[in-house]
């Protein structure tokens, strides 16, 4: 693989040489092109004076002359079209290349991967996984385990005495209405006195006396 990677850059210089080697070689014979244009143009012209002058002669050597300017440029025309052919090919050549040498060295990357990640490493690692798992759901369990008195305690036992103590609770609260309601006053008979408690009946012997003293 190295030495590919290595001698990569020499065929991109290449390539890139013959790419500016074949502009260069455009641009001459589109250079050359303008001269004869303009050459042929000159003999259009130069058979126009001789026209005018009455020198036939002359005249048809400028236009044969305007030909051979003319044969020459459509053969710089059809020399500059396989040059644009040729480099059309050439930059699709070196396209395809670059994505071939891409596509090799990806694939060497994953081959190299894959050989670094054995399937049988894999298939270890996931079962040291799925024995740590299991190995921590039963220290979890372990932990969570009722130790002492508290695993003597019945589960059913408990629920039944929790139910007992709610009952009470709901007949309380339904009890608590009755014995809290306002009692009603007692009416008394006419002909029956009402017995004053002991301190007002005191008091109200003192004023008497404090009034019969004044009185004197």
């Amino acid at each position: 693989m190295f030495p590919r990677l290595f001698g990569k850059p020499k065929q991109e210089t290449n390539a890139l040489a013959t790419l500016d080697k074949l502009n260069e070689t455009l641009e001459m014979l589109e250079k050359k092109e303008k001269v004869l244009l303009k050459k042929a143009a000159g003999e259009v012209e130069k058979a126009k004076e001789f026209t005018r002058a009455k020198n036939k002669r002359a005249a048809i050597q400028c236009l044969k002359r305007k030909r051979l300017y003319e044969q020459q440029i459509e053969q710089l025309g059809n020399f500059q079209l396989r040059i644009h052919d040729q480099m059309i090919m050439l930059e699709g050549a070196k396209a395809t290349t670059e994505t071939v040498d891409a596509l090799r060295t990806g694939a060497a990357a994953m081959k190299a991967m894959q050989k670094a990640t054995n399937i049988d490493d894999v298939d270890k690692t996931m079962d040291e996984i799925n024995e740590q798992t299991e190995n921590m759901k039963m220290i979890q369990e372990a932990l969570s385990t009722p130790i002492g008195s508290a695993a003597d305690f019945d589960e059913d036992e408990l629920e039944a005495e929790l139910e007992e103590l709610e009952g009470a609770e709901l007949e309380e609260q339904l009890l608590q209405p009755a014995t809290t309601a306002p009692v009603a006053p007692i009416n008394l008979p006419a002909g029956r006195q009402q017995v004053r408690p002991a301190a007002q009946k005191t008091e109200e012997d003192e004023l008497a006396a404090l009034q019969a003293e004044m009185a004197l």
